[in-house]
């Protein structure tokens, strides 16, 4: 009985997944991160030539699309596309067969349906900064019990992230969630992305860890703090000019993504 009732929420989450209105919506999410890794791409570089008067992170971009002329009316497709895109994800939970699989494809849903809910926020008007958001996640979690050793551990998994974006891009695995070959150009956009937003969360990674170690909470402010700490570096700019060229190669692979992904 158990073994039928399981069978059946797979059949649902199945046909929900082919659902013509669930595909287009998630290949619509894909369309939207790649209109934010450009964003994300344009702000590095103020970063990197220290002009910049807005956050490079996904509530940054958001914010940026927000404060042009019907930027919150385009706001709604793309609270759509990502919602959609997370919904996806779910059936895949329920539909895939191997314990990594159903992990990856949580960890995307949760991804997917945060960034629709900041762009929610942002098209309802109510959007705020994320760099204060992760520094006031960090103090909260600092004052548990035990939360230097959390801290550690999200900046550890991140880096555990980083890396596989550097392996998926180095090895092209990345085609292996696309139904045909994308062209030629699709796949140097691709593999440059993956690799240079793997250093870019790299960066995000160590923070997290030196905030975890030092005890001082406002060294983790996500991807914008990683940036501009990394600016201070030696070849700082040049740097951040790389990593700018990386999400931007991230955000035309993302198109690319959205008319061939395996959906």
């Amino acid at each position: 009985m158990i073994n039928g009732s399981n069978d059946g929420v797979q059949r649902a989450a199945h046909h929900a997944g082919d659902n013509p209105v669930i595909e287009w919506g998630a290949r619509l999410g894909y369309a939207a991160n790649g209109l934010i890794h450009l964003l994300l791409a344009w702000l590095t570089l103020q970063i990197a030539f220290g002009n910049s008067s807005g956050q490079a992170s996904q509530s940054g971009a958001l914010a940026e699309v927000a404060k042009q002329p019907w930027g919150k009316a385009l706001l709604w497709p793309v609270v759509a596309g990502f919602v959609l895109l997370a919904l996806w994800q779910i059936t895949e939970i329920i539909t895939r067969r191997k314990i990594s699989d159903k992990a990856k494809a949580g960890g995307k849903a949760v991804v997917y349906l945060a960034l629709g809910v900041t762009a929610f926020q942002f098209a309802h008007g109510s959007g705020t900064s994320s760099n204060k958001q992760t520094r006031d996640f960090t103090r909260t979690v600092m004052d548990w019990p035990g939360g230097r050793l959390i801290v550690a551990a999200i900046g550890i998994g991140i880096l555990g992230v980083a890396a596989y974006h550097v392996y998926k891009g180095w090895k092209k695995k990345f085609l292996g969630d696309l139904q045909e070959h994308p062209g030629s150009w699709a796949v140097y956009t691709g593999r440059t992305g993956y690799i240079l937003k793997g250093t870019a969360l790299a960066a995000v990674g160590v923070l997290f860890v030196i905030a975890a170690v030092r005890r001082q909470e406002d060294q983790a402010t996500g991807l914008d703090g990683a940036l501009r700490a990394l600016r201070d570096l030696p070849a700082g700019t040049a740097l951040l000019v790389l990593i700018a060229i990386g999400l931007a190669a991230y955000g035309a692979y993302s198109f690319a993504r959205a008319r061939y992904a395996r959906v």
